[in-house]
């Protein structure tokens, strides 16, 4: 395992931050912060270190063995390091946008949208269970290609860092250079909401140049009032429940559903049922904008503003 672990020394930072934003919410912004929960994000992150600990340790071994089959040895040259950190965040895209399209990975992520409030704690709610999704096989690629596991795992730490910072509504926007190429907390804002206009968007670390590159994009629209949280909320702060909600719904879904259909209800995306009684994101979106057509307001059109900013 490597030596050095950047979250580990960035965790006093995170604490601090997260006192500064209280302070700020205690006078700007009250709802901002719910005391139940916040501690429920505590206990999530809490338990994802544990569990982070121990499958970490199984991440590397397959890293281990992968790279004993690579095609080159790349070095710990700056520049190694510079594609490192890009490509892992590449590959941190598309595991991120699998995440939310498939839903045995979903089962796990959706303990990172699972509350209802938006603030740096928020961040703190990392999934237990992320071994079980075999998502670590979208960064085995760099390490075929000769990244060392142990270069891939500091930048994947540094990655981790960066996106502490965008779970807030402190900060409302960067300047335009750095809303074009970078991770914000406006565009993440986007990504943490259940308006239909904002579902399934901005999936990005660091760099939103992915999204816009794969048509996932959509920035922030001033006349559209974010709602965070999923489109089925929780109801509850009970802290095992909202790690293993999903699982449970997918074990009762494969339980009652036709043989025909069961690999369905893993595989396919969220929402998705076979008698069609439930949305998926793309049915929820598609639903929202035929309404929006028919009764167009005479504000500020989010649909023409999507259509913008794709």
């Amino acid at each position: 395992m490597p030596d050095f672990n950047p979250v580990d020394y960035a965790v006093p930072g995170f604490v601090l931050l997260v006192i500064i934003e209280m302070l700020w919410a205690r006078k700007r912004k009250p709802e901002a912060y719910e005391p139940r929960d916040t501690l429920t994000s505590l206990a999530f992150g809490l338990g994802s270190t544990v569990s982070g600990l121990m499958f970490g340790i199984v991440a590397f071994v397959i890293f281990a063995a992968a790279y004993e089959f690579r095609i080159f040895t790349i070095g710990w040259q700056w520049w190694a390091w510079a594609a490192c950190f890009v490509l892992d965040d590449l590959a941190y895209y598309w595991v991120h946008r699998a995440g939310h399209r498939i839903r045995w990975m979903w089962a796990s992520h959706v303990n990172h949208h699972s509350s209802q409030h938006y603030n740096l704690s928020t961040a703190l709610r990392q999934t237990w269970t992320s071994a079980f999704t075999f998502g670590v096989l979208f960064t085995v690629p760099l390490v075929l290609l000769g990244f060392h596991p142990v270069m891939i795992a500091v930048c994947g730490g540094f990655n981790l860092i960066y996106q502490f910072w965008i779970h807030t509504e402190a900060i409302d926007k960067m300047p335009r250079w750095f809303e074009a190429v970078m991770n914000t907390p406006s565009h993440h804002r986007v990504h943490h909401a259940t308006n239909p206009l904002y579902l399934d968007r901005n999936y990005a670390g660091v760099f939103i140049i992915w999204d816009r590159m794969f048509g996932t994009f959509q920035r922030e629209v001033d006349s559209e009032t974010i709602r965070y949280g999923i489109v089925r909320q929780l109801g509850s702060f009970n802290l095992l429940w909202a790690v293993f909600h999903e699982w449970i719904g997918i074990f009762r879904d494969l339980w009652s559903a036709p043989w025909r259909h069961k690999l369905s209800y893993l595989l396919r995306e969220p929402g998705w049922s076979h008698d069609g009684s439930r949305m998926t994101s793309d049915m929820i979106r598609s639903d929202w904008q035929k309404r929006m057509a028919a009764h167009p307001v005479a504000t500020e059109n989010p649909i023409a503003e999507q259509d913008k900013s794709a």
